[in-house]
């Protein structure tokens, strides 16, 4: 494994400070001891939800501001008032704390075509009608969880979402896309251990804001984002803060995960689709509560996950699609290494749906690609069998998973009826760029960057195949 060792050439211990200055001027992120109150006002970005809506989200202490669109000022809505959620203990986390969320979130749609939008002085990124540079991460937080090596989030090398980050904001996007997994400060850090001394934990606003929105700010601040969940974004997790400031669908009580009457509802929302041009689209799948183990068809689970697959299929059934992008946190059709497990596979649960529906093809005909996370490393697969390419992207932070098998022994597969053309992986830290060219009917290309933006793996859309400039491990 290798990360970056510098940051636009000054030294690495230099990076927290300027990561922190910078994020401190973008968003009004601070340490976590200063109140609320005194927080540089506001902390904006903005994402996108079905159907390409645009929505401008700003999290503040007090009322909500307005906003200005093309020089027209209104008042945004709020959407979640400050307040402390009620305690929700989790496995990873029985003896935990209530969350403290100071900080009302405030929101806004922007109509299509603004050309400028802004809170105060801030300007908004807006999105373009056909994006085409798009930074993929995900996967991002520092792992701090009973049960499992805590991780040195006080070192910037061993937790690097903040450079690469920055970095990522250097490529100028259109949209950027997080495949999930943002809060990973699940338990205090333990005494004596310098690595993540200080560090907030829990599932509050100082977890969220030190785990995503001050690493992130650079990059918040240059596109708009589409926002996948993630198993740790679930309800027995850090849901309450996900349906605060994240999800693209209305807040409402009964869909805010405070209840643990409501989980079964709250923990799985309804799958969309968002047009990326005339002739592409990318359908956006929550699996948070998927799990890993084959789901039988008594499980409720099974039942919701075959109804919104079968969504799934009407969607990417929609007329003029040359290239169907299906998005989940988990990959169907990739692998997820485990330790001590020398055959890994795809997610057994979500392939125990598909196959309901759609046999040993798992997908619908219309799925050209599969973007994907959860697995720590990235990997490209191209199929000789009728398979979607499958690209994970889950290398944003977190510490990466164990090394795939190198060469992969015979017959390894991620799901039953697949046969690998080739692959390429590495478990470098970094990002992906998939992007496209102007003209018409250009295919896109995807492109594998370490945290300091060097170039590792090259891919091209052909169909549903990919081809990939280099072929196997990168070496570290």
């Amino acid at each position: 494994m290798s990360t970056p060792t510098s940051f636009h050439g000054r030294p690495a211990a230099v990076v927290p400070c300027l990561l922190a200055m910078a994020a401190a001027l973008l968003h009004g992120c601070a340490t976590p001891d200063i109140p609320a109150a005194q927080l540089p006002q506001p902390f904006a970005w903005v994402q996108m939800g079905a159907d390409g809506q645009a929505m401008a989200r700003a999290a503040v202490a007090g009322s909500c501001p307005a906003i200005t669109i093309d020089g027209n000022a209104r008042p945004m809505s709020l959407r979640a008032p400050a307040g402390t959620a009620p305690l929700r203990p989790s496995a990873s986390a029985p003896d935990g704390k209530a969350a403290n969320f100071p900080l009302a979130v405030c929101e806004a749609t922007l109509p299509a075509g603004a050309r400028d939008a802004r809170i105060g002085d801030q300007p908004l990124p807006l999105p373009k009608a056909a994006p085409r540079r798009i930074l993929v991460l995900g996967d991002s937080g520092c792992r701090m969880k009973r049960g499992a090596p805590f991780q040195d989030c006080n070192d910037p090398l061993a937790w690097p979402f903040a450079s690469i980050a920055a970095m990522a904001a250097r490529f100028s996007p259109d949209l950027v896309i997080h495949v999930g997994d943002y809060h990973y400060r699940e338990n205090p850090c333990p005494p004596g251990n310098a690595g993540c001394s200080g560090s907030p934990w829990g599932y509050g606003w100082d977890s969220w804001q030190a785990d995503f929105f001050a690493p992130a700010a650079p990059l918040l601040a240059r596109a708009p984002w589409v926002f996948l969940r993630g198993n740790h974004e679930e309800c027995r997790r850090a849901g309450q803060g996900w349906f605060r400031f994240l999800d693209p669908h209305p807040y409402r009580a009964d869909r805010s995960c405070d209840d643990p009457a409501h989980d079964a509802g709250a923990d799985h929302t309804e799958p969309y689709a968002l047009p990326l041009d005339e002739t592409t689209q990318l359908i956006v799948f929550d699996s948070a509560r998927a799990g890993m183990r084959p789901l039988s068809s008594a499980d409720a689970r099974f039942g919701v996950y075959r109804r919104q697959m079968q969504k799934v299929a009407a969607l990417a059934a929609r007329p003029g699609m040359g290239t169907t992008v299906f998005a989940s946190h988990h990959p169907v059709l990739a692998f997820h290494p485990e330790p001590g497990d020398p055959r890994p596979t795809g997610n057994l649960a979500l392939q125990s749906v598909l196959a309901s529906l759609h046999g040993q093809a798992y997908y619908p005909s219309g799925i050209q690609l599969a973007l994907h996370g959860h697995a720590h490393s990235f990997q490209a697969l191209s199929f000789a069998s009728p398979h979607p390419a499958t690209i994970v992207s889950g290398n944003g932070g977190d510490n990466v998973d164990e090394a795939l098998p190198d060469p992969l022994p015979p017959g390894l597969v991620p799901a039953p009826g697949t046969r690998i053309a080739g692959i390429a992986h590495h478990l470098r830290f970094g990002f992906l760029v998939m992007e496209r060219g102007p003209e018409p009917a250009a295919p896109w290309t995807f492109t594998s960057h370490d945290g300091d933006g060097n170039r590792l793996v090259g891919c091209v859309q052909d169909g549903r195949a990919l081809r990939c400039d280099r072929a196997g491990r990168v070496a570290p």
